[in-house]
């Protein structure tokens, strides 16, 4: 065969060889992610819980503010002044001084103050539901940004056993053992190899950002120390008490039902008192006035506002038993998906086990010449096609633990929140 047919894949083996050195070169230094726990314990410093527990605050407050009563009026009114006759100037006029208020009759007050405690309610269990989501969102970035840097790895090493074997190839290809279309298709391999080094490198860059994103961290994270892929969750019962998106579902439609009671209560006539003294200049006397106002209900009955909280109402309770039928459907599927994602790690981890030894047979029997370069590439193939099922399998484990955790109300893996 002539020379100038085999030296161009032999030299883009060699530039292979280089491309994949510099893709692996990078800075000495490595910034590692906190441990997921340590994580878990800082979440009170993400945005997320931030402002549910502002929210929780102005909840809190507002039960404050309903058990005020309502301020006192103050009034002054001067009667029969600078007129004209007998009433020129104000020798001859009548001064009241007032002081009137809401009495707050039929259980107004108490009822505002109900309305806005179960609100507080509301907030707190939506508190504990975000604190549930962030803790998850947390540990799946986390665990994304493991399995990318994996898979990275995984990349890098499919590159490298592609290099390899592509250099045996043109070895082959040189004695006249193998034809030239054996070296041109190493060439291509390794091109593709290449390839998804850089797709997994890009895909490991963006979970490392989102990871430092997310939990608030100072240097951007440039790999993980501490795995959670690896890390069983405990397959044992999960909680029986209400999913937290339930306790949030029954705490608005109690305020709901609460609020049906404030609306009519505002139906009633609203009484105001009033006590005050009036000066009679005319007399150079005084005297004490009082009175009682009431309005009319002749028009405004407040009839539009309790149809709409009752309207409100069956609203909540609809959400109710829609959020609790669906959290018990989340959490059977849920356990089923662990359960089974347990058993698929397992199994994927005895596959790799078999592949790499097919591996390590093949290329012995392609070095002997016992076996082609056509099966030692599909055993390669098959090599890293069960190293990705395995990750693939631990990432699930990881999403189903996350899905059933938030149904629980508590952080995956049962880490301190």
């Amino acid at each position: 065969m002539p020379s100038s047919f085999r030296r161009p894949p032999r030299f883009a083996a060699g530039c292979a060889v280089a491309a994949f050195a510099a893709a692996l070169s990078g800075p000495a230094w490595a910034d590692p992610a906190p441990a997921y726990d340590a994580l878990v314990a800082r979440l009170a410093e993400t945005p997320l819980i931030t402002e549910a527990g502002a929210l929780l605050d102005a909840a809190e407050a507002r039960v404050r503010q309903a058990r005020v009563r309502p301020n006192p009026l103050l009034g002054l009114e001067a009667e029969n002044a600078f007129g004209s006759g007998p009433f020129d100037g104000y020798s001859n006029a009548e001064t009241t001084l007032s002081l009137s208020t809401d009495l707050e009759l039929w259980g107004r007050r108490g009822a505002r103050v109900n309305v806005a405690r179960a609100e507080a309610d509301t907030a707190s269990r939506r508190a504990v539901l975000v604190a549930a989501d962030a803790a998850g969102r947390l540990a799946l970035y986390y665990a994304e940004a493991e399995a990318a840097d994996r898979r990275f790895r995984l990349a890098s090493e499919a590159l490298t056993l592609t290099l390899a074997d592509t250099r045996a190839s043109l070895a082959l290809v040189e004695e006249g053992r193998e034809p030239l279309l054996r070296g041109i298709q190493g060439q291509t391999e390794a091109a593709a190899a290449r390839a998804r080094l850089d797709e997994a490198q890009a895909e490991r860059d963006a979970a490392f950002a989102r990871l430092t994103g997310f939990a608030m961290l100072v240097r951007p994270v440039t790999s993980i120390e501490q795995s959670l892929l690896d890390r069983a969750p405990a397959l044992a019962v999960s909680d029986t008490r209400p999913a937290p998106a339930v306790l949030v579902a029954e705490a608005e439609r109690e305020a709901a039902d609460r609020r049906i009671t404030v609306e009519r209560i505002r139906a009633r006539p609203d009484v105001n008192a009033s006590v005050g003294v009036r000066r009679f200049e005319a007399e150079d006397a005084t005297a004490i006035t009082f009175g009682l106002s009431v309005p009319l209900p002749l028009f405004d009955r407040n009839r539009g506002n309790v149809e709409a909280a009752q309207a409100d109402f069956r609203a909540a309770d609809a959400r109710l038993q829609g959020a609790r039928q669906e959290a018990e459907a989340d959490r059977v599927a849920a356990r089923a998906r662990l359960a089974s994602a347990a058993s698929r790690v397992s199994a994927t981890d005895s596959g790799v086990e078999s592949a790499e030894e097919a591996y390590r047979l093949s290329r012995i029997g392609a070095e002997a010449g016992r076996i082609s370069q056509l099966e030692l590439r599909s055993s390669r193939a098959a090599l890293i096609a069960a190293q990705n099922a395995a990750l693939d399998s631990r990432l699930a484990r990881v999403r189903a633990e996350i899905d059933l955790a938030r149904l629980d109300g508590r952080a995956p893996f049962g880490a301190v929140q």
